[in-house]
């Protein structure tokens, strides 16, 4: 029982290790672009040492091609 319970552990301590992102470091802020004064991040946030590039995407990954439909199905039984 102790490795599920240290990972429930593990969960939060994780995450309140982040830094949260503030006005501060944001792309906006840091070239005088931001009109808003706010206590925290604004939704547009842009981390500054990323410049503008987006947040890299999953790669979409085709299946192998599926059998055609004549053979997906067998044959009506005959009674």
């Amino acid at each position: 029982m102790a490795g599920p319970t240290k990972l429930l552990q593990d969960g939060p301590v994780a995450k309140s290790k982040m830094k949260k992102p503030s006005c501060e470091d944001c792309f906006f802020h840091q070239n005088m672009l931001c009109a808003l004064a706010l206590d925290s991040a604004c939704p547009t946030f842009r981390p500054a040492e990323r410049g503008l590039a987006p947040d890299r995407q999953l790669a979409f990954v085709f299946r192998a091609e599926r059998t055609t439909a004549a053979y997906a199905f067998p044959p009506p039984a005959r009674a």
